[in-house]
């Protein structure tokens, strides 16, 4: 068993509003009450603008629960990040100047330190079950409340 959360592109451009934030959250606190390990893929445009401030607290409120799930329970979260989710637009608006391009790029990040590795989508299956392999839920172990 795995929990798993993965926000669709093509809803909307993937944005987080209210209710997409509460569902990961309660996916997360799931997950944690469960003791199961997590894997959310991510493919957001950013915040969804037309619900205002709404929107831009469901970033704090899932960062709260992943570090609890994390820190607090310690158990085991895969973060997939896909292509879309980069932001350049909104950062170019935000500090009213361009972005230097190829930084917004999965190999550039990589190399920075942003991300722990870059797969490409036909091995992800393989390179998850290694990490579940690594991490001791292949066999499960009986870890019940």
């Amino acid at each position: 068993p795995v929990a798993i959360g993965i926000m669709d592109f093509q809803f909307m451009g993937g944005s987080m509003g209210s209710v997409v934030g509460e569902k990961i959250t309660r996916l997360v606190e799931y997950a944690a009450n469960q003791l199961l390990p997590l894997i959310l893929v991510c493919a957001s445009g950013g915040a969804r603008m037309q619900e205002g401030s709404l929107s831009l607290m469901q970033m704090a409120k899932i960062s709260a629960a992943l570090y609890d799930y994390q820190i607090n329970q310690k158990l085991f979260y895969v973060s997939i990040l896909t292509s879309p989710t980069t932001g350049k637009r909104v950062i170019e608006q935000t500090l009213n100047k361009a972005v230097p391009e190829g930084s917004q790029a999965a190999e550039y990040l990589f190399h920075k330190g942003l991300f722990d590795s870059i797969v490409p989508r036909n091995p992800l299956k393989g390179i998850l079950a290694e990490l579940f392999q690594l991490h001791a839920f292949f066999p499960l172990t009986q870890n019940e409340k």
